[in-house]
This record gives C-alpha cells, sequence and structure tokens, in this order.
C-alpha cells in the first residue's frame, strides 16, 4: 500500500521568545499551542524560520500553558534568536486511500496566543 507524507499540522508565524544553546536540544513550545497543533512531547518537528528563510528539524517539548513560551535549545539556537517569527510543523504519513488529509493549522498573535486568522 503507498501513502504520502503530509502536514499534519503547524503553527503559524510564532514569535521566537528565547534561545538557549546551552540545553541539550529541541523546542519548547507553550503546551496549550501543542495541545491545539496536536503536537505531543518528543514528536519530530520542522522550525522553518520567516525572518532568515531557514529551515531545521528537532523535536518538541512542552512549555508551561498560557505562557506563550517558544524556546529555540541547543545547538539550534545559533540558528533562530529571540523575537524572530517561525512556523513549526509536524507531518503524517497518510496512506493514499485517507488523502486528502486536513491538517491542523493554528494561528497565533505576536504574544504567541492562539487567534481565528493569521495575524
Amino acid at each position: 500500500m503507498f501513502s504520502r507524507r503530509m502536514l499534519k499540522s503547524k503553527i503559524h508565524r510564532a514569535t521566537v521568545t528565547e534561545a538557549n544553546v546551552e540545553y541539550e536540544g529541541s523546542i519548547s513550545i507553550d503546551s496549550n499551542l501543542m495541545t491545539a497543533a496536536d503536537i505531543i512531547p518528543f514528536e519530530a518537528v520542522q522550525v522553518w524560520n520567516v525572518t532568515r528563510g531557514t529551515r531545521l528539524e528537532t523535536y518538541a517539548i512542552e512549555a508551561p500553558p498560557s505562557s506563550g513560551v517558544i524556546c529555540i535549545n541547543g545547538a539550534a539556537a545559533h540558528l533562530v534568536a529571540a523575537g524572530e517569527i517561525v512556523i513549526i510543523a509536524s507531518f503524517v504519513d497518510v496512506p493514499d486511500k485517507d488523502a486528502p488529509y486536513s491538517p491542523k493549522l493554528i494561528f497565533v498573535d505576536a504574544q504567541n496566543r492562539q487567534c481565528s486568522a493569521p495575524v
């Protein structure tokens, strides 16, 4: 059976609140945003830096709920700085019979609070 790699979810245009090179790795994401985007702890995510035009892959860890935290950790902190805008995306393999697939699209404002449409 064939499958397609599809966008599962994304957090669109989040503002990076911190970059911590001393942490072992990952991206810390406000746990409310993770829940809304159906991203679980240690799930692989891609981070697309809208400000710089760069991309990286890491894994998600939970930051406190309603904190608005989007923190790039470890070596990736050399690639993303606080205040930059990123898109955080996760993917899923979907059997052809289940495609097309509808992803969860989470939009946030400048404080990383969920909103209903792109800001």
